[in-house]
């Protein structure tokens, strides 16, 4: 198990931009951030592998949020860009921990190590 811990989330206007980073105590391998709105599901967002070589995105976010990773640092990073106000929830950093350098899943039930979650609100 790791600790995860997200920071840089906030209240924003339509179109601004954020940074959300994740910082975890310990190694990890697929990294991944998910969201979840007010009375909704938590979804997938991106999700990045432990080489670095692999990124899928929800189909809602791609073009915009680009995800990435340093491994010496132990951290994962979401540049989220031209933000909208449907992109409002909670985002949620989440670690695999099982062995496997290129896999990046995006089911979020093979995800075992959750962070608390940071608050994006983007106003119109």
């Amino acid at each position: 198990q790791v600790q995860l811990v997200e920071s840089g989330g906030g209240l924003v206007q339509s179109g601004d931009s954020l940074r959300l980073s994740c910082t975890s105590s310990g190694r990890t391998y697929a990294m991944g951030w998910f969201r979840q709105a007010p009375g909704k599901e938590r979804e997938f967002v991106a999700v990045i592998s432990w080489s670095g070589s692999t990124t899928y995105y929800a189909d809602s976010v791609k073009g915009r949020f680009t995800i990435s990773r340093d491994n010496a640092k132990n951290t994962v990073d979401l540049q989220m860009n031209s933000l909208k106000p449907e992109d409002t929830a909670v985002y949620y950093c989440a670690a695999d921990l099982r062995p496997n350098t290129a896999w990046a899943p995006t089911m979020l039930g093979l995800y075992d190590n959750w962070g608390q979650g940071t608050q994006v609100t983007v106003s119109s």
